[in-house]
């Protein structure tokens, strides 16, 4: 087949591409239509050709990936996709982010509209009359990208015999780290707009503070509850809460009853009462200067003590009124 003669090298990591996509232009997925390979990406393709199983119970060492130098160099994708994979499975930032921009810069500016209470109704507009008008600007400050990641600390002797599916789940929570480290920085963007209303309570959350949220997001939706987890203590407590139903839902499946419909999340060991209450189609943009990267020469010459893992990313808000913090003073 033709991905058994591709020369692989460092090259392919070195591209504004990344490794997939550059091997995907030497051995275009489209070629294997009808084939046994097909539903295969480039990458995976390179994988059956070196005979490399990286999970299930008949997974192979680390060691197998640097048997050749051209099968070493696809031990750094193998990282950057476990990680990837970590991070997906924790991550809660798709139920809040409105959408995601892809960046290959580090200087952004976002776009904001913060409209008054009249620009969020339709009114009737007579002939010859001025229509409302919605105002998209951009916004004064450049959105700030935070690095977030892991350093590996790994001696290649002390891990080569080491199974990849077992290797795969140390990785797979490097990936997790960097997706609560995220929803945290996407939290922030939201405190730090001065146009978001904070609304405060005394003592417990109750029925009438969450029917406070969810009137003053008003004309958005409630579509998300991100909350410490004494404010979901205190939800929990609240009599609309406490009926059979609900109950039995929260038991079987962990998840909350809400009396709007919202999805309850917790947020993180944060301490205090906090609730973010979000219409997850307009309150949030996050900005993404590539995707995970690794220190591919150092992984690939087998130099795993100090090889980053970092993704960059940041936050900030798009229609600043889709969003509401609930806070009860300590």
């Amino acid at each position: 087949m033709a991905f058994d003669n591709i020369k692989l090298e460092k090259g392919l990591y070195s591209t504004s591409k990344g490794f997939t996509a550059s091997l995907e232009e030497l051995d275009p997925s489209e070629n294997y239509i009808g084939t046994d390979y097909e539903g295969l990406d480039a990458y995976q393709r390179q994988l059956k050709r070196f005979d490399i199983k990286v999970s299930g119970a008949g997974s192979d060492t680390i060691s197998k990936f640097f048997r050749t130098t051209d099968s070493a160099a696809l031990f750094p994708e193998y990282i950057s996709r476990a990680v990837q994979q970590g991070l997906e499975e924790a991550d809660i930032l798709p139920k809040i982010v409105a959408t995601t921009t892809v960046i290959d810069s580090l200087d952004y500016r976002a776009i904001e509209s913060v409209p008054a209470d009249e620009d969020k109704e339709l009114v009737f507009v007579s002939e010859g009359a001025k229509i409302p008008e919605t105002t998209v600007k951009t916004k004064d400050k450049l959105t700030k990208l935070y690095k977030r990641g892991r350093m590996l600390v790994a001696s290649y002797e002390a891990i080569k015999f080491q199974k990849l599916d077992l290797f795969t789940v140390t990785l797979k929570q490097i990936g997790a780290y960097i997706a609560r480290t995220q929803l945290l920085d996407a939290l922030a963007a939201v405190e730090s707009n001065e146009a978001v209303e904070l609304v405060s309570g005394d003592d417990t959350v109750t029925y009438s503070d969450l029917v406070s949220l969810w009137d003053k997001l008003s004309p958005y939706h409630l579509t998300t509850l991100v909350a410490t987890a004494p404010a979901i203590a205190d939800m929990l407590g609240i009599t609309e809460f406490k009926d059979s139903y609900a109950g039995q839902s929260f038991h079987g499946t962990g998840k909350m009853i809400t009396p709007f419909g919202a999805e309850v999340l917790k947020l993180g060991k944060a301490d205090g009462k906090r609730i973010f209450a979000l219409d997850n189609s307009a309150a949030i943009e996050k900005v993404q200067a590539g995707g995970i990267v690794t220190e591919y020469d150092k992984l690939i010459d087998r130099q795993l003590e100090r090889a980053a893992i970092t993704v960059t990313a940041g936050f900030s808000t798009i229609f600043s009124d889709a969003a509401k913090i609930f806070e009860i003073e300590a």
